[in-house]
């Protein structure tokens, strides 16, 4: 069965970090969340006075995040001394568990500076893990030239596409990641039409940041986020020369309760953060 598209979410302008400009589609307000996604960011401006002041330390705890450069060039730094560069086409894959504080930084003074920044859920469970990276460079991501003329990179889980098999470079065997997630990064020709399987039990959602949609024959325009219904697989059109991110990932199923950087599953744990923090024992 096709998904179809439930509802269209258009990004909101907002501002992060020390004013980094930002549009936000996913996680713009709190019944705008997709289990397990929090959050989607989509960074991109040729102005260096919208992201020179990057996003200066800062601390998070009880999620994941996942950083996708297409443009430009920044700097994760965190309190163990942990050093990434993320570079066009590469990703950092950050596990904050238990806490960290880090910063990103631009490492450049002009030209352009383009990605996202996705956040993912933790189970309770999981929550208070020690804190993990994976810095993914450019030509680990795996890419796929399509049989109609575009083309793929899949950052993240499994595909099968006309009976060939590819993973990402983020694939987790089962049970090492609760969320078992997928990130397709598409790159669509005008008139070219796709199908993609979907696990479908996962909730899943796109995202247009060039050219427009159609899914299941319904529109979906550049900076809008589409989450999408049941089924096993979707069907898309380019109507315009098009690129569009692909998310899905297994539902958590458990309270979110929020505060800023900290994602706990009750308010006594977000107290308890905060005071952590504080007190300079958030990272355990």
């Amino acid at each position: 069965m096709s998904r179809q598209l439930n509802r269209v979410i258009p990004s909101q302008t907002t501002s992060d970090g020390a004013g980094v400009k930002l549009r936000r589609s996913i996680g713009a307000a709190d019944g705008l969340r997709l289990d397990p996604f929090l959050m989607l960011d989509e960074f991109g401006t040729d102005r260096p006075e919208d992201y020179i002041a990057g996003f200066p330390p800062h601390p998070h705890r009880g999620f994941e995040t996942v950083t996708y450069m297409i443009d430009g060039h920044m700097r994760h730094e965190d309190h163990l001394g942990n050093v990434g560069e993320l570079n066009p086409g590469g990703v950092q894959w950050m596990t904050a568990g238990r806490g960290v504080i880090h910063s990103e930084m631009p490492q450049q003074e002009e030209g352009r500076m383009r990605g996202f920044q996705l956040w993912i859920n933790l189970p309770s469970a999981e929550k208070m893990k020690p804190a993990a990276y994976r810095d993914i460079a450019a030509h680990e991501v795996t890419k796929l030239t399509l049989p109609t003329g575009g083309s793929l990179r899949l950052i993240a889980g499994s595909l099968s596409l006309d009976g060939q098999a590819i993973s990402g470079p983020i694939n987790p065997v089962p049970g090492s990641m609760s969320t078992d997630p997928l990130f397709i990064d598409l790159m669509l020709s005008t008139g070219e039409a796709l199908s993609l399987p979907v696990t479908t039990e996962y909730n899943a959602f796109l995202y247009v940041y060039e050219g427009g949609l159609e899914v299941g024959g319904h529109p979906l325009a550049a900076r809008q986020a589409g989450v999408l219904g049941e089924g096993d697989r979707v069907d898309l059109r380019a109507t315009e020369a098009a690129r569009a991110i692909l998310v899905a990932g297994k539902p958590i199923g458990e309270p979110i309760v929020q505060y800023g950087p900290f994602v706990m599953n009750s308010r006594e744990e977000i107290e308890q953060a905060i005071a952590d923090y504080r007190d300079g024992t958030l990272t355990g």
